[in-house]
């Protein structure tokens, strides 16, 4: 059920974010102890403000008060990924290149399946991460998660 409430609103969504500027990272739908939660993560390449996360929520809100297909009384909530923004394309490793990440893998490479370096560069498929001086390629469709790292 959340999956497919996820996907919907992942369609409702896109349209809108893309006409404010603004890319969908992720989208939650989960009970936590407050109760039902809608969470939008959007992001844009300069970073997100509260004017964009209010304008995404009005704009979405809307449309989802139209749909109605959410069967229980949920909360909405829209906001930046954060320094530790979830990375779920090649086109974020690429953008994100010259930064940490956590990368964790479905199959285990070299024995081990998860990986903490810097993003070198993505070459097709493949993320290339500079771990401790050596590079390691990881095929994208290898990877279960990844994340950026927040560095001091």
């Amino acid at each position: 059920m959340a999956e497919t409430i996820s996907k919907q609103v992942e369609a409702i969504a896109l349209p809108v974010l893309v006409e404010l500027g603004l890319e969908l990272v992720e989208v939650q739908y989960r009970r936590e102890q407050s109760g039902w939660v809608l969470r939008l993560i959007i992001d844009k390449q300069e970073g997100v403000s509260l004017d964009d996360c209010t304008a995404a929520s009005r704009e979405i809100g809307q449309l989802l008060d139209i749909e109605d297909f959410i069967d229980q009384a949920y909360n909405l909530e829209v906001s930046s990924p954060g320094l530790d923004r979830p990375l779920k394309s090649m086109a974020d490793f690429q953008r994100f290149v010259g930064r940490m990440a956590k990368i964790k893998t479905d199959e285990p490479i070299g024995g081990e399946r998860v990986f903490v370096g810097r993003i070198q560069q993505t070459s097709g498929d493949t993320i290339i991460l500079e771990i401790g001086g050596t590079e390691l390629r990881i095929p994208f469709e290898q990877v279960s998660k990844a994340r950026l790292e927040v560095e001091f």
